[in-house]
């Protein structure tokens, strides 16, 4: 089966020349897949020109939807299906309602960014990640180029990432 991704996979050695490569590679106009690093970098994302994550956003509609669902479940259970008087109270009070409803915003909360999160990431069980280099894992930070979303040839991406000092230039193929 021949692949059909390729990729220039430029391998830095410290954070600070990784950081400087970003700005500089994305000036030349070269689109950047992804860097992976061993430890986060100050300044990477806001130099890779990535947008604020919107998933608190999903976190409190989740969470909304919990609050809701609690308040609505309770009062209906409680004041219409089985109405009882409890010590001469009203059927539905909401003092009672209240741990329980924030019990059920947390948990909704809480999985709904369980979910939002693996769908996002495209974490699926059956789905293998792609490793552009496993020293990545460990000491090195790997810059990935795909060479099918940038104008430039792969030699010419080559040079680029050895003149920001890249101290390694490899191909990758998925």
């Amino acid at each position: 089966m021949e692949s059909n991704k390729h990729y220039v996979v430029g391998i830095f050695n410290d954070e600070d020349v990784l950081l400087h490569a970003v700005e500089h590679i994305r000036e030349k106009g070269v689109k950047i897949q992804e860097v992976y690093s061993p430890f986060p970098v100050h300044g990477l994302d806001d130099a890779l020109g990535y947008r604020r994550s919107r998933l608190p956003i999903a976190s409190f509609l989740f969470g909304m939807t919990g609050t809701i669902l609690a308040l609505a479940t309770q009062m209906l259970m409680l004041g219409y299906d089985w109405p009882m008087i409890i010590g001469g109270k009203n059927f539905v009070s909401l003092p009672p309602f209240i741990p329980v409803t924030f019990e059920f915003t947390v948990l909704l909360a809480a999985f709904g960014m369980v979910g939002t999160f693996l769908v996002v990431s495209d974490l699926k069980p059956y789905k293998w990640p792609r490793t552009f280099d496993i020293r990545s894992t460990d000491d090195k930070h790997v810059m990935a180029i795909d060479l099918a979303s940038n104008k430039l040839s792969k030699d010419q991406i080559s040079q680029i990432l050895k003149d920001n000092g890249a101290e390694e230039v490899n191909e990758k193929n998925f």
